[in-house]
């Protein structure tokens, strides 16, 4: 049993190199421990994450990748896509050296955490070459298909290699099967937590600033993905100015990755890697729109961007609420998701925002169009909005159930008599 009070030293396995959303909650986390509870050690993808979670304090292991298993319900394998899993199969090797250099490493380790449910193989290799206690965030909607090959093996693989399954709301539980003991614990956010860097401004954060105080600022915050609908923001604000709306739209976001060459030409061709910054570009400049639509790129002090936004927009494919409208909601900012079941625990449709149809962008406009109309809604949305965020995502809270769940795990009595 592990002497209650030590620092647990835990084993974070993180897929992408590039700093988003899971990057952003999982630095979170790390950082609201309480002060010598938690000792962090981090394996991910080669990119900028390693950075931030260096500056926190977290010791890094990089890997040119680390094999996942996508049977979520937007990315699971169909068509073309099942020609990724070559790629899943080509990190193999670096996913078990990078577990293998881990083991060398940091001979204390108490537990790995895992944090997403996609990285099936980490999952199991960690309770394998490890032997310690494997916790697995699930953040992403599942296919939930129980009754499908790939369903029905994930479930195996959480029944016999994981020890506990967190979800992060009451949507992603609903996608995961009732006979797997899942726990529900929020993203934990604050307004202060959200300035990763300690840059005060940079060209994005100056740039939003100066745009015009008397137009109603609608923003969308995220790298440019296809599943995060950037196409269909753009498209729902041109419905909006053609209607000589008085908004300005922005993004603020990249693109994940730059490839060149052969293998970008055949990744374009298969639909998996876009530059969707260029594309929406061009688009801006055929509608005449370079005057209300404004692409800001990326920027860590995410916290001046809800600042000085009225309204977030948040039209994911995925439908489901997203990291950036809990953010935005800290800020007193409502939004408009695209998603036809969100729970209350994330919006509650006209009371903290508005909610449409995934993929509808002229539901999308008439909710922009909304706001427009009736500024007042904007305050009352938006203060609903923060009253919710603060209740359900407090970081403090949540990180404090996150550690009572390692704490359960490696054998405090005190903790396993509340049933943690």
């Amino acid at each position: 049993m592990k002497e209650l009070g030590r620092p647990i030293s835990v084993l974070y396995i993180h897929r992408s190199g590039a700093f988003g959303g899971a990057s952003r909650s999982l630095l979170e986390l790390i950082r609201a421990f309480p002060k010598g509870a938690v000792e962090a050690h981090l394996i991910t993808q080669k990119g900028n994450v390693a950075g931030f979670f260096e500056r926190a304090g977290a010791s890094v292991i990089s890997t040119p990748g680390i094999s996942q298993f996508d049977n979520t319900e937007w990315g699971y394998y169909r068509g073309y896509r099942w020609l990724l899993l070559a790629r899943e199969i080509w990190f193999t090797p670096f996913t078990l050296i990078g577990i293998l250099k881990a083991r060398k490493k940091w001979r204390n380790l108490d537990l790995v955490h895992v944090n997403e449910i996609t990285m099936a193989l980490p999952i199991v290799l960690s309770k394998l070459i490890l032997k310690k206690p494997v916790i697995v965030h699930c953040r992403s909607v599942q296919r939930g298909v129980t009754n499908n090959l790939r369903s029905r093996i994930l479930i195996q693989i959480l029944k016999r290699y994981a020890d506990r399954v967190i979800a992060i709301d009451e949507t992603v539980r609903r996608s995961l099967p009732s006979n797997i003991v899942v726990k529900i614990v929020h993203n934990g956010y604050s307004p202060e937590s959200l300035n990763v860097s300690e840059q005060k401004t940079d060209k994005t954060t100056v740039k939003v600033a100066s745009l015009p105080k008397e137009a109603v600022k609608i923003g969308m915050v995220g790298n440019l993905l296809e599943m995060k609908g950037p196409y269909d923001f753009l498209e729902a604000a041109r419905l909006c100015y053609e209607k000589k709306s008085k908004a300005v739209f922005l993004i603020v976001g990249n693109n994940v990755r730059t490839v060149r060459g052969i293998w970008s030409f055949m990744l374009a061709k298969l639909g998996f890697a876009q530059d969707l910054r260029t594309g929406i570009e061009e688009r801006v400049r055929s509608y005449g729109m370079e005057d209300c639509f404004h692409l800001l790129g990326f920027t860590a002090n995410i916290q001046k961007i809800y600042e000085h936004i009225d309204v977030l927009c948040f039209p994911s494919h995925l439908n489901a609420v997203g990291r950036p409208v809990i953010e935005a909601a800290l800020s007193r900012v409502p939004s408009i998701v695209s998603t036809d079941r969100a729970a209350d625990d994330t919006i509650i449709h006209g009371q903290t925002g508005i909610c449409v149809p995934p993929r509808n962008v002229e539901a999308l406009a008439e909710a922009m169009m909304f706001f427009c109309a009736n500024p007042d809604e904007i305050q009352t949305m938006g203060e609903a909005a923060y009253h919710l965020a603060l209740k359900n995502f407090d970081i403090k809270k949540n990180a404090e159930k996150v550690l009572n769940i390692y704490r359960g795990h490696l054998g405090h009595v005190a903790y396993k008599e509340a049933g943690i």
